[in-house]
């Protein structure tokens, strides 16, 4: 039977877009850039795969006889965040960018929320998760308001000490925001953000749970489905598709529990889709300008790739893609408006250092070809990678 894994490195972007001026962006290229400030890329596994071929990476020649297809993938929707990106890679292209709130919410969004949940809001702006919490964390514990705010990014994120606002009650209120972020305030993501700890020292959990808006359909994931494979999502895939066309989830708390459930995964099933996020590179130093931990967090996948690639099996189809950038070399800590890298594997076959260039939903429509489905319809874009 067909199987198919597509692995997302969360923000591993190769490069600035055509357009990524007008985001802001023009330069950004998160892999080359952090290959040039780490002194060279030590990435053993995935430079004999091919990634040196994406794009030039100091530390990490091109290899002439890559059993992967290499090359860089193009965006055509509006906007650069998780939920563009990865609904993109599944054939769905968002015209119109999703709004974003600069200047922080209106009144027609924070007043019926407040009413809704019964709390007051504090925040209300741009900033940095880490960072809110510092400042207005101790203010929440003792008046119980929530803590708003947003980033660059299509979101409206709540934050709330486990021991001052129970998980039960912050996911209630991210379902409130989640049911008001409708029509001209519809973001991508409304993200529940628990924190713990004490003044100074507070710190978020693993707790976290993402509510997205519900992606158009039919889309790569729908056919898959519909030509009978079980789609398993590993990581924040549940959440990122409003749990549309997700078979099974299987939530992680970092990367190593998503590689090994990947892994196990891979091992046990004999047919269908893996789609698994691998968030740490953007969550956890993309977004904090740290290219040395980006690097290692690489590296913690480099070591465990030959793991996964020894679980596939003879006809196997493996992809590793991305979803945008976030280079931590540059002043801004948001994401950046970059190509996807492309590694496409199939096992047992050997690409002979093949290169293509095409679009985000190159990605989903060679997994639906993989696994038997039907030819999309008008207005699903996106060509196969490799022949079945």
């Amino acid at each position: 039977m067909p199987r198919a894994c597509v692995i997302v490195l969360d923000a591993v972007g190769a490069g600035a877009l055509p357009d990524a001026a007008a985001y802001g962006d023009e330069g950004s290229d998160t892999l080359g850039n952090v290959a040039r400030l780490v002194g060279g890329l030590d990435l053993p596994s995935l430079e004999a795969l091919g990634l040196g071929n994406v794009e030039p990476l100091e530390g990490c020649p091109p290899q002439p006889g890559a059993p992967a297809v290499a090359g860089r993938l193009i965006a055509r929707s509006k906007g650069k965040d998780t939920t563009t990106g990865h609904w993109e890679l599944m054939g769905v292209v968002m015209p119109q960018a999703l709004p974003t709130y600069p200047h922080g919410f209106p009144f027609e969004v924070i007043d019926p929320f407040m009413h809704r949940t019964g709390r007051g809001v504090l925040g209300n702006r741009p900033a940095s998760g880490t960072e809110i919490i510092q400042e207005l964390g101790e203010e929440h514990q003792s008046t119980g308001k929530w803590i708003v705010y947003t980033s660059a990014d299509s979101v409206f994120q709540i934050a709330a000490h486990e021991d001052t606002i129970p998980l039960a009650e912050l996911y209630g209120a991210c379902e409130i925001a989640r049911e008001l972020l409708a029509g001209n305030h519809a973001v991508g993501r409304v993200i529940a953000r628990p924190f713990s700890g004490n003044p100074g020292n507070y710190e978020r959990t693993p707790n976290r749970h993402d509510y997205s808006l519900e992606p158009r359909r039919p889309n790569y994931l729908s056919l898959v489905r519909a030509a009978g494979a079980a789609v398993h999502g590993v990581g924040k895939i549940h959440d990122i598709f409003a749990g549309c066309d997700i078979d099974e989830s299987h939530p992680t708390r970092s990367n190593v529990e998503g590689i090994t459930i990947t892994e196990r995964l891979l091992r046990e099933l004999d047919a269908g889709f893996v789609f698994t996020n691998l968030v740490e590179t953007d969550m956890l130093w993309g977004h904090r300008n740290d290219p040395v931990n980006f690097h290692r967090c690489l590296q913690d996948f480099d070591r465990r790739l030959p793991d996964l690639l020894d679980a596939l099996r003879p006809g196997d189809l493996l992809i590793l893609t991305s979803d945008h950038g976030c280079d931590p070399t540059t002043p801004s800590t948001d994401h950046s408006r970059e190509h996807a890298l492309l590694l496409a594997y199939v096992e047992g076959k050997n690409a002979a250092g093949r290169i293509h260039e095409g679009q985000f939903s190159d990605v989903g429509a060679t997994v639906n070809a993989w696994l038997g489905g039907k030819a999309p319809s008008r207005g699903i874009p996106g060509q196969p990678i490799v022949a079945g």
